[in-house]
């Protein structure tokens, strides 16, 4: 079983640029023994654009 983690990088309003470097993310959660699995970005403002994007990481879930 895997335990999951999403995490929210919001873009710019004038040139749709990550406010976020999001290969620092990445690297971080990786350090903690996240593992990358997708960035998803969802047609959610005008034109289908998307306003941001999410980084799914995943891990064995530990009890």
């Amino acid at each position: 079983m895997y335990e999951y983690k999403f995490v929210k990088v919001e873009l710019s309003n004038w040139n749709k640029a990550p406010k976020e470097d999001y290969h620092e993310i990445i690297h971080n959660h990786a350090k903690e023994g996240w593992k990358f699995v997708q960035i998803f970005a969802p047609g959610t403002s005008g034109y289908g654009a998307a306003s941001y994007f999410e980084i799914i990481f995943e891990k064995p879930y530990e009890l």
